[in-house]
């Protein structure tokens, strides 16, 4: 690497920046003391010469001239064209150099109000001073999924960033964050981490989110780790890494925190207007409160620890509110609030020991005064002895080998001891607390899954001082860490950059630090020599820093001593020259504490204050097993000869920072101090170029303009610098080569640009000249276009006048014209009047003599045509009349003879039918005789079809007589059209006349004899149906008795589950409560004893001291040497080593003694125990258990495999057909006995197994006592008495069977030859249904069958009531059974009872008996199986015969309506007749359910409803089904219905939309449903105020018993719910279309909206190709398309159209709220053509509004604040536009307009820059403007509130019906 460069960047950029570029007019930059860069003018070009012509800008238009010298070429920087200044990035400046990188944050800081700053990779913060309104959590939520470079810099990008990346690429992230103290580190990483505990939070109770812990870690951490400083009100005193993990699902889960070089020396020192840490300002502030009152309190000013600073407050702070703070987050934290007062006690204690008085005198040493309260108060607080504290604060102890020596201390001693003690214990406060902090933020799942973190490192910034000592050094040992990791990252990415798009490149040289980092860690470097030092005897600072000297003198480049101090050294860091004073580091480097104070505080009382002074070893050993020491000890050494050093921990601790670091992906943020005087918005340039130079952003400015820092797109290039290129060079197809065409001739020299894969990369300036060209360019065009115009406008003018002398001239001319045109048309018109008036007068007197003519022929005409019709008529008359009386009296001859004809055949045929219906009388009697019926049947209907043959021909004839009828009504028309056809034809009319009425005759007979036998098929049909009823409701009763017993199966499964898991979890409670009671008893003796052996030991040794001889060898203080202390400090470990072997044998004291734990007892034994009623002492039947066991699983797998089989057949019953759903439902009910009986079995073990085990014994030698056995023999007899009566029962069934199979046989013998009269008319006689009842022959059949149906149901009920009575018996005889079973047993039990003497085992006793019984239970349950199989089959065939009979039935019926039809609509042409109609049923809207039925009801309408098949009903069908079951529950007054059934419904849509949050159309579906609902409660309430619109019918439909207006309440906050999940729902789908629709999508042609910023391509998390084009995924059509979305699935559900206007008002606010709050943090959005873009595409957004007629609903005012910026972006903003743009922007807050003022950026230099002077009016205008708020961003969250109006249905309730595909056939309309 090359050598170190100071931050010059003119080295970089000498060969860049060439004479050029320094013409006449050039804008430099020169150097200034004070001012660090002042902005100048060349008045000259240079061209070599050694001095310069230049003139300062001094502001306002006033220019200073001066004269600079140019040395070795050295020129000055050049300053970027205007439209690059206020850049988001800094590495996209053309000219890349300090003072661009200074002016650019002072601009963007002072004048935009703006204090974040990309540079590359780091974020650059600087700290306004001031409390802004940018981290709130609308800020959050709106830089949450943004890419880093698509918002304005801020930390939540950076935040966002890390969180990206981590949790799509699976990488560790860490986020460093420096600066020096007040910059705002701790801030900053405050709102790093609230960033996270927002977006990465979880669903959890609020009480346990991690992410909440995380943030109240942040109150104790700055109360007991941050102080006030000169520099900063709330410095952090200490560095800390806090890692967050996340979870797979990107959950905080767990925290962890570690913590670096805390600020011990403030404990007890603090410079002039500092404080200490403010945990001891909180105490003193809240020392009035009860609690506290025992640590005896005072005011921060009478601690002698708090008040060197002379400043005990800080202005805003309250440091009793600061303290209830802390509470709470000590509360939150899980600290007990024994720990809280542990924790102030030790903190109060610390405050006592500062005022601890210490006295000199003679002879070299020193007490502590008797009367001391302080000592007294501390000692008391800590729990230790005052005595032994008094005297070891004025002593300490030397040990020798054979004796321990006690030296006095001086006072200045004994001061810097207790200081140094006092430190200490504030140290192990502080660590303890934040081991604790981590133990409640440690994850605690377990987890094989590797989880990922993001690092928060807050650590202090590099810091130089007049007096730097050890503190210093090791802050700045770690900034060249954190320096060299920075320096190699930003490296990584530039040449990873380099690599990726393929270009040409050379190493770039940066400065690398390791010489400096190897001076100081390295073997013999600085901490080395100092830990060396350490260790010597005599060492000292200075013998070190001669060391240091004799070492790297001149030795390295990084070291350099002062000149006039041989105690001073000096260190060349990255960020300056450090002078480090090396007073006091062997000191802090030590860290020494006296061993026989800490022995004291090991003693304490108190198990914190012991455990704050365990070593690790004492830990360890105490966590296990108890160590005892022997009586009397040898001497020992304290532990400090083998503790590290201070700097050795830090070294080590850094380094495992660096290694975490390092595994990471870092992010950089750069907090800057703009001021020393902690003003707001104020920058001092010269502070703020000294932190820029140390943290490291210019060395990034350096790497970058030693590349190619300028880097743009090909498409940005191209739309950029296209004025610049010819039509020849542009190549449409291939955008790369059209940029090469036009890079070729504007830049010269290759190498100042590159071409990438997919970017055009340039030099630092490059950008700068491009821009100078296209503005030249533009000039030029616009000169041109200038030019055009002129001489058009002057064109348009001449035209203008030629074109007014020709008007002029046209009008002249015209006039003239038009006065010779009128006279010609005056004499024109009198020639035509006169002709005109003589042509009328001709032809009046012509008219006239032509009518009188024509009148006179008319009469004489029609005189002639009178007569001659006279006599036409008469001989019409004559001839009708004869023709009449002749077909009179042959139709009566006719009708006479007939007559006697069909009135002998009548008789005939009565004497025939009486003689047949006897005999069939007979026989019908006669089961044995049914099938010769069946054969009379079928000669009969073989008989009927000849006879409706018969019957067909005379329809036929009866049809061609119709046919002859028509025909002679056309013949009647045609003769009355002539009179004389009408006379010749009268005759023959009569004759039709007659013949017409004796038709009709016969038709009405016939019809009369049709109707009986209708009537009497009716009848049979009657008949059938309640025989189908009764066989249903039996249906019904057995799955009833099926539900019920399945259900009580279910309840005792769960009980059995919940008592077995009841009492294993009671089990393990029990278990847990005992070791825990063990565990803790054992380490508080643990706790004590080692307490007692430290007092012991402390004790001992002042006893010692006590006990030495005062004339014997008694050593001064200066007897006492080196040589004595090193002989005590080994004797010492051989004496340890002692302690270590001894072995814990003994017992723990108090009266306690070892005991031996039981082993546990097992799970299963425990709960076998409790079943079985066996005690614990006694041992456990194992072959009883195994037999249970497998008994158990054979059941259970017998269980499973039925379960199975039901599931198969319920999957295929909706293909199966209706005898498989029969068969289907018996299997169930088979299996549910099955079920039932495996119970029965189980329960009559366990009693059996109870029962024996308590009163049965048996001998060894396996013989059966007489008890046993009259128990097995009656059981024997029992079994084989049952067995007869179950035969017996058997036979009889059988027998029924037998019987009904015959009885449905014949019955479906019947059902299937049943022909209906339409059949046969249609198979035998043509379709003629008069011929098939020619004699009555069907109503003889109908009668026949229909008493053969009595007949067989008679049989058939005295068979069921046989069968049931004797059913009735054997149940009786069954119980008769039991009883006599269950008297046995208890004799059994008794007899056991005095046979209880023998001896047989238990284990055989109980196998034997159980073997018997699973044998005897076994049997019985296989003949139980065996019977309910052979009933099953039984009920399965009746089934199956009873639907096939019921189905043949139903064919018919239908059959015979058709034909009946058919005949109506055949004779409706020949009249009306009389016919039987039954009277239309008449539905009231009502709808009954059982109560049973509500879940099905619910669940199908509801849960189950799809919102498809809803869209396709009508609309609010299920509202309407569900009130119509209100409305019967209303009707039978059953309160308690209707209450169950609308809470139901409430919770079943709750239930519905919480399982499909996601699911729009479902949510819409139940919207709708629940507004209609509501809205039919309303109107059906009877309240008069919603029957306004109800038709009468709906007035009498309205509720009369129930008041539902607290219902109507619950369904309007459903609603409301319900709607705002689905405005929910919306947003989420529509707002990844915002942005791009409204503010990037570019519809204007030819409008460049945005200029490309050239940013370096900044590392994204996205990681999608970059020729990848988004834009076609969100745009405005994608916006549109999802509105016309929204609007089609409302519109298919009918949503009331107020709610509709409502919702698309709330999705057009949040659209305004998303768009505008993008817009205030995109400074690329805000420019004149942008706005334009917006406002058109807000247009396309209003007019969709009209299209779908919603521009009244109110949501066109929402998009006003985002039109008035976009106006606002357009408006001219002069100092006399102020009124007007405040006028404008009324619906804009202040913050709004003045942020988008200051972000306002110019897209081409010919634009302007928004004035200062103009924001600042619009801020004095608008500060006192009324109604206005002080908020940024709009709130999108915001909601208006939701109505819905009234809106009554027009639809009937008794028309509605229910679908049978919503499976609601337990419906019943009534």
């Amino acid at each position: 690497m090359g050598p170190y460069q100071r931050f010059d960047l003119q080295y970089v950029l000498k060969e860049i920046e060439t004479a050029d570029h320094y013409v006449e007019g050039a804008r430099v930059w020169i150097p200034d003391p004070v001012e660090v860069w002042r902005a100048a003018e060349l008045l000259e070009a240079y061209t070599g010469q050694p001095k310069l012509k230049i003139q300062y800008e001094e502001g306002e238009g006033h220019w200073t001239e001066s004269v600079i010298e140019i040395k070795e070429k050295n020129l000055p920087h050049l300053r970027n064209p205007d439209i690059l200044i206020g850049e988001n990035d800094l590495t996209s400046l053309s000219y890349l150099n300090e003072p661009e990188v200074l002016y650019n944050l002072q601009v963007r800081f002072v004048q935009q109000n703006l204090i974040y700053t990309y540079c590359g990779i780091v974020l650059v913060a600087i700290n306004p001073y001031e409390q802004l309104d940018i981290y709130n959590n609308d800020i959050i939520q709106a830089y949450s999924g943004q890419d880093m470079g698509a918002m304005d810099p801020h930390i939540f990008a950076v935040a966002e960033e890390a969180f990206k990346k981590m949790s799509r690429f699976d990488e560790n992230q860490s986020i460093i964050v420096s600066g020096e103290s007040g910059a705002g580190k701790t801030v900053s990483a405050k709102y790093a981490m609230r960033y996270f505990a927002t977006v990465g939070g979880s669903q959890a109770d609020s009480e346990t989110q991690v992410e909440k812990k995380v943030l109240a870690s942040n109150p104790i951490m700055e109360a007991i780790g941050n102080a006030k400083t000169t520099r900063n009100d709330n410095s952090s005193r200490f560095g800390k890494y806090i890692e967050i993990t996340f979870s797979r699902k990107h959950e905080i889960i767990g925290a962890n925190m570690r913590t670096y070089l805390l600020e011990k020396s403030r404990v007890v020192f603090q410079a002039e207007e500092e404080r200490n840490y403010h945990i001891f300002y909180q105490l003193c502030a809240s020392a009035d409160l009860p609690e506290l009152a025992d640590m005896k309190l005072k005011a921060a000013d009478d601690f002698f620890y708090t008040c060197h600073g002379g400043s005990p407050e800080i202005n805003g702070v309250d440091d009793a509110h600061d303290f209830q703070t802390l509470r709470e987050a000590f509360s939150l934290l899980g600290f007990s609030a024994k720990d809280q007062m542990m924790i102030f006690r030790i903190m109060s204690s610390v405050l006592h020991f500062g005022n601890v008085v210490i006295r000199e005198k003679e002879g070299e040493c020193c007490e502590v005064p008797k009367q001391d309260e302080h000592l007294t108060v501390m000692c008391k607080l800590l729990g230790i002895e005052e005595s032994q504290m008094r005297m070891w604060l004025c002593n300490r102890s030397i040990q020798t080998v054979n004796e321990t020596l006690t030296k006095p201390l001086t006072e200045s001693q004994a001061s810097f001891a207790r200081d140094a003690l006092a430190k200490h214990i504030y140290s192990r406060m502080f660590d303890w607390i934040v081991a604790h902090v981590n133990n409640v933020l440690r994850n605690s799942v377990k987890t094989k899954v590797k989880l990922n973190f993001i690092g928060v490192l807050d650590i202090y910034g590099f810091e130089t001082f007049v007096i730097n000592s050890f503190e210093q050094f090791c802050i700045n040992y770690a900034n060249e860490k954190l320096q060299q990791i920075f320096n190699m990252h930003v490296f990584k990415l530039e040449q990873e950059e380099y690599v990726r798009e393929k270009i040409e490149w050379s190493f770039i040289d940066f400065y690398d630090n390791q010489p400096c980092i190897d001076l100081i860690e390295n073997k013999l470097g600085i901490l080395d020599l100092l830990d060396e030092e350490c260790k010597m005897p005599k060492g000292s600072d200075q013998n070190w820093c001669q060391k240091l000297f004799d070492k790297h003198l001149k030795k390295s480049k990084h070291f350099d001593k002062p000149r006039m101090s041989m105690k001073s050294f000096i260190i060349i860091h990255f960020a300056d020259r450090v002078t480090y004073t090396a007073d006091g580091f062997l000191e802090k480097n030590r860290d020494t504490i006296l061993e026989e104070q800490i022995n004291i505080l090991k003693a304490s009382e108190f198990d914190v204050v012991a455990q704050l002074f365990e070593e690790a070893s004492d830990k360890k050993t105490r966590s296990g097993s108890v160590t005892v020491t022997p009586l009397r000890q040898s001497a020992k050494t304290g532990s400090k000869q083998h503790k590290k050093t201070v700097g050795s921990q830090f070294r080590d601790s850094l380094k495992l920072l660096m290694e975490t670091l390092n595994a990471t992906t870092p992010h950089y943020i750069r907090c800057i101090k703009p001021n020393d005087l902690k003003e707001a918005f104020e920058f001092n340039s010269t502070r703020a170029v000294e932190q820029l130079r140390a943290c490291g952003v210019l060395e990034t400015i350096r790497i970058s303009a030693a590349g190619y820092p300028s880097r743009w797109t090909y498409a940005e290039f191209f739309q950029r610098y296209r004025v610049l290129a010819i039509s020849k060079d542009i190549l449409k197809k291939n955008l790369l080569k059209t940029c090469e065409n036009i890079l070729i001739k504007l830049i010269a020299d290759p190498d100042k640009y590159r071409f990438g894969k997919t970017k055009i990369f340039f030099r630092a300036g490059q950008v700068a000249y491009l821009e100078k060209l296209r503005a030249d360019k533009l000039r030029a065009c616009g000169v041109m276009i200038q030019k055009h115009i002129r001489g058009w406008l002057l064109r348009r003018k001449y035209q203008r006048i030629r074109k007014s002398v020709l008007l002029v001239q046209r009008f002249g001319r015209g006039l003239l014209a038009r006065r010779m045109a009128v006279h010609l048309r005056q004499t024109h018109a009198a020639i035509v009047i006169q002709s005109k008036w003589r042509s009328y007068r001709k032809w009046s007197v012509y008219r006239k003599l032509r009518t009188s003519v024509i009148l006179l022929q008319a009469k004489i005409r029609g005189n002639f045509a009178r007569e001659r019709y006279i006599g036409l008529m008469k001989q019409k008359r004559a001839v009708t009349i004869q023709r009449t009386i002749r077909a009179f009296l042959a139709r009566k001859r006719y009708k006479r003879v007939m007559r006697g004809i069909i009135l002998l055949q009548s008789h005939v045929r009565r004497r025939k039918a009486k003689r047949e219906l006897k005999t069939l009388k007979i026989e019908a009697k006669s089961v044995e005789h049914i099938k010769h019926v069946n054969k009379g049947l079928e000669n009969k209907i073989i008989e009927l079809q000849q006879k409706l043959d018969t019957k067909a021909k005379a329809v036929q004839a009866l049809q061609v007589s119709e046919k002859n009828v028509e025909e002679m009504k056309t013949e009647i028309q045609k003769l009355r059209s002539s009179d004389q056809v009408a006379k010749t034809s009268s005759n023959r009319v009569r004759e039709l006349e007659e013949e017409i009425a004796r038709l009709k005759e016969d038709l009405e007979s016939e019809r009369g004899e049709k109707e009986d036998v209708i009537s009497e098929k009716q009848l049979l049909q009657k008949n059938l149906h309640e025989m189908v009823t009764k066989f249903e409701d039996e249906q019904v009763r057995l799955k009833e008795d099926l539900d019920a017993a399945n259900l009580l199966l279910k309840q005792q499964e769960e009980q059995n589950t919940q008592i077995i898991k009841e009492k294993l979890e009671a089990a393990n409670k029990r278990l847990l409560e005992e070791f825990e009671s063990e565990r803790g008893h054992h380490q508080k003796m643990v706790r004590e004893h080692g307490r007692l052996q430290q007092r012991l030991e402390n004790l001992q040794g002042e006893m010692s001291v006590l006990k030495s001889p005062t004339g014997g060898h008694h050593r001064t203080p200066s007897d006492i040497s080196a040589i004595s202390v090193d002989s005590y400090s080994s004797s010492a470990d051989v004496e340890r080593g002692a302690e270590d072997r001894r072995e814990d044998d003994e017992d723990l004291g108090y009266e306690t003694t070892k005991r031996k734990a039981a082993p546990p007892t097992s799970l299963l034994e425990t709960v076998l125990n409790e079943v079985t009623g066996k005690k614990e002492g006694e041992p456990l039947d194992v072959g009883l258990v195994l037999k249970l066991q497998n008994r158990v699983k054979e059941l259970e797998r017998d269980k499973q495999s039925l379960q199975r089989r039901v599931e198969r057949m319920e999957e295929d019953s909706p293909r199966a057909s209706p005898t498989m759903m029969s068969d289907s439902a018996f299997e169930a009910l088979k299996m549910q006995e099955l079920q039932n009986e495996n119970d029965k079995l189980k329960r009559e073990v366990s009693s059996l197994n109870k029962s024996i085990a308590a009163s049965t014994n048996f001998d060894n030698s396996g013989k059966m006592s007489p008890a046993g056995k009259k128990f097995l023999g009656g059981s024997i007899l029992r079994r084989h008495s049952q067995k007869g009566k179950k035969n017996e029962l058997e036979a009889m069934r059988e027998e029924l069977d037998r019987r009904r199979d015959e009885c449905l046989h014949l019955r479906a013998e019947l059902a299937d030859r049943s022909i209906t009269t339409h059949t046969v008319a249609k198979e035998s006689y043509g379709g003629h249904d008069e011929m098939v009842n020619e004699d009555d022959e069907i109503v003889m059949a109908f009668k026949t069958q229909k008493d053969l149906n009595r007949l067989l149901q008679t049989q058939l009920d005295k068979t069921e009531k046989d069968f049931k009575k004797k059913e009735d018996d054997l149940h009786i005889e069954i119980k008769e059974l039991k009883k006599e079973n269950d008297r046995q047993q208890k004799l059994i039990g008794q007899l056991n009872e005095i046979t209880s003497n023998l001896t047989l085992g238990p284990e055989a006793r109980i196998e034997a008996t159980m073997q018997h019984e699973i044998t005897r239970l076994t049997s019985e349950n296989l003949d139980l199986r065996e019977m309910i199989d052979k009933q099953s089959d039984q009920i399965r065939k009746l089934k199956k015969m009873l639907k096939v009979y019921s189905k043949k039935l139903k064919d018919g019926e239908a059959a015979e309506i058709q034909a009946e039809l058919e005949q109506e609509e055949r004779s409706s042409a020949n009249g009306a007749l009389a016919t039987v109609k039954h009277r239309q049923r008449i539905f009231l809207g009502m709808l009954e359910y059982k109560r049973e039925d509500e879940g099905a009801l619910l669940k199908n309408l509801i849960l189950d409803l799809r919102a498809k098949f809803s869209s396709g009903q009508i609309p609010g069908l299920p509202a309407y089904i569900l009130f119509m079951c209100v409305r019967h529950t209303d009707y039978t007054n059953d309160d308690e219905k209707v209450r169950s059934l609308l809470t139901g419904t409430i919770n079943s849509i709750k239930k519905v939309v919480k399982k499909h949050p996601d699911d729009m159309e479902r949510c819409t579906m139940w919207l709708a449903n629940t507004c209609r609902l509501l809205h039919t409660l309303k109107q059906y309430s009877g309240e008069k105020t919603f029957q306004a619109e109800n038709t009468p019918k709906q007035n009498e439909q309205c509720l009369r018993n129930f008041d539902l207006s607290e219902y109507r309440q619950v369904f309007s906050d459903l609603a409301v719910w319900v709607y705002q999940g689905l405005i929910k729902v919306m947003q989420e789908m529509i707002q990844p279309n915002i942005v791009p629709a409204v503010l990037e999508h570019e519809a204007i042609a030819g409008l460049t909206a945005s200029k490309p910023s050239g940013l370096r391509g900044r590392s994204s998390s996205t990681a999608r190709d970059p020729d990848e084009d988004d834009s076609k995924m969100y745009s405005l059509d994608s916006l549109m398309r999802s509105l016309n979305s929204f609007m089609r699935i409302v519109t298919q559900h009918a949503v009331d159209p107020e709610l509709v206007k409502q919702i698309f008002r709330q999705l057009y606010y949040f659209i305004c709220a998303g768009a505008l709050n993008n817009l205030l943090l995109r400074k690329d959005m805000c420019n004149w053509s942008k706005g334009m873009q917006i406002r058109y595409n807000i247009s396309h957004l209003e007019q969709w509004l009209r299209d779908n007629k919603l521009h009244e609903s109110g949501a066109t005012g929402t998009l006003d604040t985002v039109i008035q910026a976009s106006q606002l972006l357009q408006a001219r903003k002069t100092d006399a536009d102020v009124e007007s743009v405040c006028e404008m922007c009324s619906k804009l807050t202040l913050p709004q307009i003045v942020k988008i003022l200051n972000l306002y950026t110019p897209v081409d230099e010919f634009e302007e820059r928004v004035p200062i002077s103009f924001i600042r009016k619009i801020q004095e205008k608008l500060r006192n403007r009324e109604g206005t708020t002080n908020t940024l961003l709009m709130e999108t969250k915001f909601s208006y509130p939701v109505t819905f109006p009234f809106n009554p249905s027009s639809i009937a309730m008794e028309t509605i019906e229910v679908p049978e595909q919503l499976h609601l056939g337990f419906l019943k309309r009534i």
